[in-house]
């Protein structure tokens, strides 16, 4: 599980799609969407998910991208590197950037200032629009069920579309 120290910031309602163009802020919402969906159910049926990525091909299908967490070494514990699977993914998209349009990765992280896990999905488009959400997530105290927060913009960085 990947950690962020900062607190995401207010989503500041639509603001975001003013400053990119209609199409790609359609690929980047579509992105977000099923990212969220797809990690939601993910953790409704498991309660966890590993590193994925998705994609908007050319022809405007979104795929999924998904890769195999490396054996780990004996005294890792056991443990999955997230964080070695992010750069996984990130260099596996740059590589075929070619035959997409859009990216986003998506993850799970830990909100420290909150105290809380969270998904967060980092989204990008080939004309270097970036969009990033969190949504927090946690058992509730009472009825351990799954409870999700607020959905809220995070800052991002294009990670595909750079050389």
């Amino acid at each position: 599980m990947t950690e962020s120290s900062e607190t995401p910031a207010d989503p500041a309602g639509d603001a975001w799609r003013g400053s990119v163009p209609a199409a790609s802020a359609a690929d980047l919402e579509n992105l977000l969407g099923t990212g969220l969906a797809s990690a939601r159910e993910s953790l409704e049926r498991d309660g966890a998910f590993l590193p994925f990525a998705l994609v908007v091909e050319n022809d405007g299908d979104v795929r999924l991208v998904a890769i195999t967490p490396a054996d780990m070494a004996a005294d890792s514990g056991g443990g999955i590197d997230a964080d070695g699977m992010i750069s996984d993914l990130t260099e596996l998209l740059r590589q075929h950037r070619d035959e997409f349009r859009a990216a986003a990765i998506v993850c799970d992280i830990t909100l420290l200032d909150e105290d809380s896990d969270a998904i967060h999905v980092a989204a990008e488009h080939q004309d270097n629009s970036v969009f990033a959400a969190v949504l927090p997530y946690g058992p509730h105290p009472e009825t351990n069920e799954l409870e999700f927060g607020e959905l809220s913009a995070d800052t991002s960085e294009p990670a595909v579309w750079v050389d």
